[in-house]
């Protein structure tokens, strides 16, 4: 925190020397661009992460911004419903509760704090932070960006919220008038990168190649731990206590774009290519990863080893345009698309479920039998449910040495927009089982009265349509002009898709039956309805087997459930990679708990549970 406008960080050995002391007049001209390393760290990948992650990050090195990912799809529907109940509210307050105990840290240490914990209320963030701050006596310039909510353009029955996913010029305008403290609505999780390197670089808006190795590293950070050692492929491989309490990652970011992904000194988990390289893929589709500030060209990305748990990320020829000023030697970016992304969240209705525990002998005639009797009293109830799911879990296995073992899971999942259709329609009629059903009928838990879900969609609106102001520490509103270059994007040409290695030479080699997961790492998430499964190997002869051997038409064959769905294929070579989207797998998206797993977060590791034919030079 400082008392004036200047935007620096602290220096290798400490804070920053070069700032006006607490008190001291602020002066009136913006400070010159910076050419050092920018050194961010981030301290949240979702709303609910670890609470101690703020202080570890303040207290564990030197850091020139923290920032702080709170928002999902989800996470705007919890907040929408928070706010109907109570209209001051609709941020996260868990961010309060960590400022209460870390303000002064990042007073002393002179760390500006960038976080997208405003939710659909960051004005009413922003001031509750200012009664913090002058409750705990530490001076702190609060500013917040407005401009995302559009929910009053979309009138609709049961609609929620409707957000417009900003870019970082908000954020940057807010640090460049000397903000301490920055929280916004939503944002692009990269933006909370973008923003304060085009505070701390000066860079002009079409500095496309410079945008996209920022927009990268903001990729990387933003899911907190993911980058290092969370949730990760090879966890097996390494000492588990080192997994146990993983570090959250910091960028440092250089003036051209590139950038190093580390943590600090000291810390748990691991910083690698192939924890780098998961996060990367992470709910990303093919080469072109377009947002609101820059189209980052993904097939451009070299990852190098630079030293432990340091990972350098920078470009090779051959991807993206020419952007403003001289090429850097980052990642290629080409302009933003003309449009910003809007999440639409409403009410879908109401959900129950119950789950029918089947034990021992006879599991598929149990789960039929129990089908057909409760399909039936719905049948004669006054409100049937609009939609009705079963789903047979079998947990079970034979002379299980425990009655757990020895079970099975018959999952069934009702909606309608009626809460009493899912409600006591459906708790009545299972209820009224529990003497006359399967033997050993049991459940896990009583129906309840049906809880509200709901849907996420997706709309495109105009740039110029959206009012995207930085509301600055004493009251001032500066606007944000849109990007004045846009791009609409186009699929790759076929001059332009990369090619495939040569094929790994197989003939007269040994093949074995084995997981596909002994040689390739995989990681997935959600978009909406749609998922996505990144899935990466780590050497070369890997790279030449994967490209060729895991097509659309086996990974379908691989996973059945996306037999009859829309698959699309994108190859990543620097990375080793490929990424696969499946359209429609989730539904109506995660708020709708479409799927066993609404979040497709697994849906990578199923895959590399998959058997195939694999050459045992690989294994």
């Amino acid at each position: 925190m400082t008392d004036g406008p200047t935007f620096d960080g602290p220096t290798p050995d400490g804070p920053a020397t070069d700032r006006p002391a607490p008190g001291a007049p602020s002066p009136s001209p913006a400070p010159a661009p910076a050419t050092r390393p920018l050194r961010i760290g981030n301290a949240s990948g979702f709303y609910g992460d670890r609470f101690d992650a703020l202080r570890e990050m303040l207290t564990g090195g030197p850091l020139d911004v923290l920032t702080g990912d709170y928002l999902a799809e989800l996470t705007m529907l919890i907040l929408g419903r928070d706010r109907l109940k109570n209209p001051a509210g609709g941020y996260a307050r868990t961010f309060l509760r960590q400022l209460e105990e870390c303000l002064g840290l990042a007073h002393e240490r002179r760390v500006r704090i960038v976080a997208n914990a405003g939710g659909l209320n960051p004005a009413g963030l922003a001031d509750a932070v200012r009664e913090l701050a002058a409750r705990l006596g530490i001076p702190a310039r609060v500013a917040h960006v407005e401009g995302d909510d559009l929910t009053a353009r979309y009138p609709g029955p049961g609609h929620l919220a409707a957000h417009a996913y900003l870019g970082g010029a908000g954020i940057a305008t807010c640090l460049r008038e000397g903000a301490d403290i920055v929280v916004t609505g939503r944002v692009t999780d990269a933006a909370l990168v973008t923003g304060p390197a085009v505070a701390h670089f000066g860079w002009a808006p079409d500095a496309w190649d410079r945008l996209a190795g920022a927009v990268v590293a903001g990729h990387v950070l933003e899911c907190g731990t993911q980058a290092t050692g969370g949730n990760y492929a090879f966890f097996a491989e390494h000492d588990p206590a080192r997994l146990h309490h993983p570090g959250f990652p910091v960028a440092e970011l250089h003036e051209d774009g590139t950038s190093v992904i580390t943590k600090h000194d000291g810390t748990g988990g691991v910083v690698d290519l192939s924890t780098v390289t998961a996060q990367l893929l992470y709910e990303t589709a093919g080469a072109r990863y377009a947002g609101p500030d820059v189209t980052a060209r993904l097939d451009s990305v070299r990852l190098t080893q630079e030293g432990p748990d340091r990972v350098r990320i920078d470009g090779v020829p051959g991807g993206g345009v020419r952007g403003g000023g001289v090429r850097g030697a980052g990642v290629r970016g080409e302009a933003p698309p003309p449009t910003l992304k809007v999440g639409l969240n409403r009410l879908g209705g109401f959900r129950n479920e119950v789950v029918f525990v089947l034990t021992g002998l006879d599991i598929e005639a149990k789960a039929a039998f129990v089908r057909a009797q409760l399909e039936a009293a719905l049948v004669g109830a006054k409100s049937r449910p609009a939609e009705i799911r079963w789903e047979l879990v079998r947990t079970d296995r034979p002379d299980a040495p425990t009655e757990e073992t020895a079970s099975a899971l018959l999952r069934l999942v009702v909606r309608d927009p009626d809460q009493e259709a899912v409600g006591r329609t459906l708790s009545g009629a299972a209820i009224e089982l529990a003497l006359g059903s399967y033997p050993g009928f049991h459940v896990l838990a009583p129906p309840g009265k049906g809880v509200p879900y709901g849907v996420f969609e997706d709309v495109y609106v105009p740039h110029v349509d959206v009012d995207h102001v930085a509301v600055l520490h004493d009251g001032r509103r500066i606007a944000v002009s849109p990007p004045h270059d846009t791009l609409v994007l186009q699929p790759l040409g076929p001059s332009q898709e990369p090619s495939l290695p040569a094929p790994l030479p197989t003939a007269g080699s040994a093949v074995r039956r084995a997981p596909l997961g002994l040689v390739a790492g995989a990681r997935s998430g959600d978009k909406g309805g749609n998922a996505n499964v990144g899935v990466w190997v780590r050497t070369d002869d890997a790279w030449r087997w994967l490209a060729h051997t895991l097509t659309t038409e086996k990974f379908r064959e691989l996973l059945p459930e996306t037999a009859q769905l829309t698959v699309v294929r994108h190859v990543l070579p620097n990375l080793r990679a490929l990424n696969f989207v499946v359209e429609g797998i989730l539904g109506e998206g995660v708020a709708a708990q479409h799927r066993f797993d609404p979040q497709a977060k697994a849906l990578g590791e199923w895959l590399r549970s998959r058997h195939l034919d694999i050459p045992e030079v690989l294994l």
